[in-house]
């Protein structure tokens, strides 16, 4: 990796040009990162021994994957304003650092608010001009990728990075955008809920928090791709109504048109719907294409896995399984 630009300021805020930011964030007026959707991420450059950084959480339950020259950990954040070690011992020398929010929205918000160093600052790192938009649910998040037999699902078993979105992202040298929330579907959650934020609400939010929600300017990041795997949830109390969905997914896609006018659009049944309600959305899919009626969308294929003993979700090799799935029809459309 190329280092470039030595800045001598021991500190800096998260909001500083020599920290690159991928993934829907909120900055304050003092330069701090706030962020919810998982994936989110953070990328410097330094050259010293140490790196520290404070940051602040809504709760318990946000953790954080920091990789520094290679080397990873997790980190969980408590509630309030705290101050992290990053990295401490490091040989004198340039190193880089990359750090994952892993949470999901549900699980909290959490902020990094500045770090510093005993040494200097070098420039970012350049990220990639490709950009990719995946909208989904907790499969798109990267649920339960951690999963462990014996222990209750919980806010560590997330893992964004081993997520079937940023892996693909990876091979397609891509940026990505993850902007998914657990249990939620096109019209209605995982309960049946239909007043609750679906898609469409948290589709326009930077952080989908509550009681109030952060908006998201969509010239803030174009993507090239946005890949829609949404539908699970909404199939969880029954198949619904034809004509009631497939008028939802019609205003959504047309919303994603005029946001995007640069963008592929590809709708997808996601990674676990198998049988008769994945042949439903198949068919409602094919029919909001059809009604849209517009070259820039796509249908693609999903193959329904079925996670295993522990959990329902996807484990790290149906995810990948799941990439080698979508990622020739991606490529097909976008001619990468």
């Amino acid at each position: 990796m190329l280092f470039a630009a030595v800045v001598l300021a021991a500190s800096i805020t998260a909001a500083d040009p020599y920290v690159a930011r991928m993934g829907r964030t909120e900055v304050a007026a003092d330069g701090g990162v706030r962020f919810s959707y998982p994936g989110v991420s953070f990328f410097l450059n330094f050259e010293g021994t140490r790196l520290g950084a404070v940051a602040q959480a809504s709760g318990d339950q946000s953790y954080l994957d920091v990789i520094v020259d290679g080397a990873e950990r997790r980190i969980r954040l408590s509630a309030g304003r705290q101050t992290l070690s990053l990295a401490d011992g490091l040989p004198a020398g340039q190193h880089s650092v990359e750090i994952v929010n892993r949470s999901e929205t549900w699980q909290g918000s959490a902020a990094l608010l500045g770090f510093d160093t005993d040494g200097t600052w070098r420039a970012a790192p350049a990220l990639p001009s490709r950009k990719l938009l995946l909208l989904g649910d907790s499969v798109t998040c990267g649920a339960s990728l951690d999963r462990v037999a014996g222990e209750k699902a919980g806010a560590a078993w997330a893992n964004p990075r081993a997520s079937y979105g940023m892996l693909m992202a990876q091979r397609l040298n891509a940026q990505v955008q993850l902007v998914c929330y657990g249990g939620r579907g096109l019209i209605r959650t995982w309960e049946g809920k239909t007043d609750d934020m679906n898609l469409a609400d948290y589709y326009g939010m930077a952080l989908p928090t509550q009681p109030v929600a952060v908006p998201w300017n969509q010239r803030d990041y174009r993507p090239d791709a946005i890949l829609v795997a949404i539908g699970t949830n909404d199939m969880t109390t029954g198949i619904p109504e034809r004509e009631q969905y497939v008028q939802a997914y019609v205003k959504l896609v047309r919303t994603l048109l005029q946001d995007h006018p640069q963008a592929q659009i590809m709708l997808t049944e996601g990674g676990i719907l198998r049988d008769e309600k994945q042949a439903a959305l198949r068919g409602y899919i094919a029919d909001t294409v059809r009604r849209v009626g517009d070259l820039r969308v796509h249908a693609i294929a999903s193959t329904g896995y079925p996670g295993d003993d522990i959990d329902g979700h996807p484990t790290k090799e149906q995810n990948l399984s799941i990439v080698n799935d979508l990622l020739p029809q991606v490529r097909a459309i976008m001619h990468w």
